[in-house]
């Protein structure tokens, strides 16, 4: 496990309401910013992918971000795309009179991606550094924690955009940047600009390919390690059978309707059967596929997403369920051997 910074004490909400939980900091590579090692992932809060936006569920999604905050999270991921631009104007009501209690990483690059040139939209600094302030005019302040490339491959864009964050890092606009992909020669070209500082990709007991060489990679050069897709996009918490259905403008929908997505939705609701002897009183399956990414060393903090504060506190219990025992470890490596599995989202 990594070392311990500090760790705050939370009260524990599923299973047991009468405990409480440390929730540990980690400092995020050589940016020297310490987050919590359970963060929020801001994704759903937007809608888009996960349905339509409406009044009710931006007050959840609100509700879930003071909930987290007050539970002492710290750190808090989002992007221009979510929505488009709806997951960062919530976290930008929500930071409003309390800006210093969190720790803010968003993304750029997707946003009018170049389909006939297949690259982003941004072809210069001065286009980048423009669209930067935009997140931070969404967000309601002055400066980004972590601003991430979100373009998940190699295109002819990369270089404008490590020289628009190293002037956006100079101009105190930006703390510190890094890149969203899972792809290692990508990720080994962007990281040769020795400023590069963190690094998200999906992660989970279902995908362990960054196990190959990525994970030992970022620890090697100290690029600290934010992990998406942890619960898998639903399916480690457990509770999706062949029956399960999603609203039609939810991208899992796909999972039912394209015969390809169907199938490997089925294997996948086997695999996830034989994990399920890793839930006990103490730890349900979602709090065990978070213990198992931060079980890595070069893992800094997982950011689950969380609809509402009941899904919110659930994966922060995480933080203090009963260790995962050598034999549930051979357990899920014998469903999802090391360095292997799939990405559950292609990004």
């Amino acid at each position: 496990m990594k070392p311990v910074v500090s760790n705050s004490r939370i009260c524990r909400d599923n299973p047991c309401e009468d405990k409480s939980v440390s929730l540990n900091k980690r400092m995020l590579g050589k940016s020297g910013i310490e987050v919590t090692e359970i963060g929020l992932g801001l994704w759903a809060a937007g809608g888009g992918d996960w349905g339509e936006a409406n009044s009710k569920a931006d007050a959840a999604a609100l509700n879930a971000i003071d909930t987290a905050l007050d539970a002492g999270v710290t750190f808090f991921d989002t992007a221009d795309v979510y929505g488009p631009f709806h997951s960062e104007i919530l976290l930008g009501k929500a930071m409003q009179g309390r800006r210093d209690r969190f720790v803010v990483a968003t993304k750029i690059g997707w946003q009018g991606f170049d389909e006939a040139n297949n690259c982003s939209g941004y072809k210069t600094t001065e286009q980048v550094i423009a669209g930067v302030e935009t997140n931070l005019q969404r967000l309601q302040t002055d400066y980004i924690d972590v601003i991430q490339f979100h373009i998940d491959f190699r295109e002819s864009t990369m270089e404008v955009f490590i020289e628009a964050f190293e002037k956006l890092q100079t101009a105190g606009k930006v703390r510190a940047f890094g890149v969203s992909s899972g792809d290692f020669e990508y990720i080994h070209a962007f990281s040769q600009n020795s400023n590069c500082a963190t690094l998200q990709i999906d992660y989970s007991m279902l995908n362990r390919t960054p196990e190959l060489e990525i994970l030992d990679y970022c620890k090697a050069q100290e690029i600290g390690v934010i992990v998406r897709g942890a619960l898998a996009m639903g399916l480690l918490t457990g509770k999706f059978t062949e029956s399960t259905s999603f609203p039609d403008d939810d991208f899992r929908h796909k999972w039912l309707t394209d015969p390809e997505q169907n199938a490997e939705f089925k294997n996948d609701l086997v695999k996830v059967g034989k994990l399920q002897s890793l839930v006990n009183p103490e730890r349900t399956l979602a709090q065990a596929a978070l213990q198992f990414v931060l079980e890595h060393d070069a893992v800094t903090t997982v950011i689950p997403g969380a609809r509402n504060s009941r899904q919110v506190m659930a994966n922060i219990a995480a933080a203090d369920a009963p260790a995962l025992s050598d034999e549930e470890l051979a357990l899920i490596g014998s469903v999802t051997p090391p360095a292997g599995g799939r990405k559950i989202w292609p990004a």
